[in-house]
C-alpha cells in the first residue's frame, strides 16, 4: 500500500528538480532606453544629424535569480551606430589611480576630464543579514588612452565606492561603428553575503570644449539616418554565483530618425 506514497515521492522530487534546473537556467530581463541628447551650454547639438551630442543610457534589469534579485553584473557592452565619430584627442584624462582606494577621489581629476552629469542607479546591498536597497550615483570620466571610467558611489546604508572602467573598440564586424567594452568589479558588503546587486541605471557621457575658438566635440552623430532608424544594442554579462552560470543577455534599442 506504500507504493503510490513512494511513487508520489519520487515525483515531488523530480519536478523540484526540474524547477530548480529552470531556475538556474533563467537570465534575467533587461529593457534599455538610449538617446542622443545636447551638451549642456553647446547650441545645435543633440539629436542632429552630423552634429555633437552626448548619450544617455537608461537600464532597467528584472529578476529573481539571485536571492530574489537579479545576479550580480559584472559587465556591460554598448554598441554604436554606424558612422558615430569619437574625438577623444584633446580633452583631459583623470588616472585611474586618482578613482582608486587610495587616490584622492573625483575632486583630484583634472578640469575637464569629466565625461557628463552625474548619472544614478538603484542597487540591492546586503545590510547584516537584510538585503536592502541603495542608491547610488556615477560620475563618468574620459580614461587615459581612450574609453571611460565610472566612479559609482554609494552612502546609505552601506559606503561604498565602485571603480569601472570601459575601452572602445572596432564593432564593425557586428554591424555597429565602435562598442564600448566596460568591466564591473563584484561588490562584497558584509563578508559572506551576497554581493551587490543592481537593478536600474541612469547614465549621459559626452561633452565638447572650445579650442581656437570653436567647439570640439567628443562625439558627433552619423551623417545620415537609415529609413528604418538607429538601432542601438547592449551586452550584459551577469556573474555565475550561487548555482547559477554566468550569462549575458542582449537586449535592442531603436531610435527614429530626427527630424530635419
Amino acid at each position: 500500500m506504500r507504493r503510490p506514497a513512494r511513487v508520489i515521492a519520487v515525483l515531488l522530487v523530480l519536478v523540484g528538480a526540474l524547477a530548480f534546473a529552470g531556475s538556474a537556467g533563467a537570465a534575467p530581463t533587461v529593457h534599455l532606453r538610449a538617446e542622443p541628447v545636447p551638451i549642456p551650454g553647446f547650441p545645435h547639438t543633440g539629436y542632429i544629424l552630423g552634429h555633437g551630442a552626448a548619450l544617455k543610457a537608461e537600464y532597467r534589469i528584472e529578476g529573481h535569480e539571485y536571492f530574489g534579485f537579479p545576479p550580480p553584473l559584472i559587465g556591460v557592452t554598448f554598441f554604436l551606430p554606424k558612422g558615430t565619430l569619437l574625438h577623444p584627442s584633446g580633452f583631459p584624462t583623470c588616472p585611474k589611480a586618482t578613482l582608486e582606494p587610495a587616490g584622492s577621489g573625483p575632486p583630484g581629476c583634472p578640469k575637464g576630464s569629466s565625461a557628463g552629469p552625474l548619472g544614478h542607479a538603484l542597487g540591492v546591498v546586503a545590510f547584516g543579514k537584510e538585503l536592502v536597497p541603495e542608491e547610488t550615483t556615477i560620475e563618468p570620466f574620459y580614461a587615459p588612452g581612450g574609453g571611460l571610467l565610472f566612479f559609482t558611489s554609494g552612502h546609505s546604508p552601506v559606503s561604498l565606492e565602485i571603480l569601472s572602467s570601459g575601452s572602445y573598440v572596432s564593432a564593425a564586424s557586428e554591424g555597429f561603428g565602435q562598442k564600448l567594452v566596460s568591466q564591473i568589479p563584484l561588490v562584497e558588503t558584509v563578508p559572506g553575503a551576497p554581493d551587490a546587486s543592481v537593478q536600474r541605471i541612469s547614465v549621459e557621457a559626452g561633452s565638447a570644449l572650445m579650442k581656437g575658438g570653436r567647439p570640439v566635440y567628443y562625439g558627433t552623430l552619423p551623417k545620415s539616418c537609415p529609413k528604418e532608424g538607429f538601432t542601438v544594442r547592449s551586452d550584459l554579462t551577469f556573474a555565475g554565483l550561487a548555482g547559477l552560470p554566468q550569462q549575458t543577455v542582449t537586449v535592442t534599442y531603436k531610435a527614429p530618425c530626427p527630424r530635419r
